[in-house]
């Protein structure tokens, strides 16, 4: 739990699922409202607990790129469960964004 602890660290797992291959600014634009310093930090976090892969590609100006890694993978299936789990029992007026697919 410690691992995945911070508001935003799911949803920049459960994004780099949906699309493999993503750069700093599209993960920003995707979470709306974090801060360019918190990303970096959540981003450097995931990194240090090697949930994610950061590439740097050697070009001017340099391209930046996150992707899950095998360990990271694994978490999907668990996060999957928790997030149905919140569908079923948590009321949906305090469900702000729902990140797993689910029937209504």
């Amino acid at each position: 739990m410690q691992i995945i602890q911070g508001k935003w660290k799911i949803m920049i797992l459960y994004e780099l699922y949906e699309n493999p291959l993503k750069r700093f600014g599209e993960l920003q634009r995707y979470i709306e409202n974090i801060s360019h310093k918190t990303l970096s930090r959540q981003l450097r976090e995931l990194e240090r607990d090697e949930l994610i892969i950061k590439t740097v590609y050697p070009e001017v100006p340099p391209r930046v790129e996150y992707s899950l890694t095998k360990k990271g993978l694994s978490l999907i299936p668990l996060l999957d469960m928790i997030c149905e789990w919140g569908i079923t029992y948590v009321n949906r007026e305090y469900l702000e964004r729902v990140l797993c697919e689910f029937e209504e």
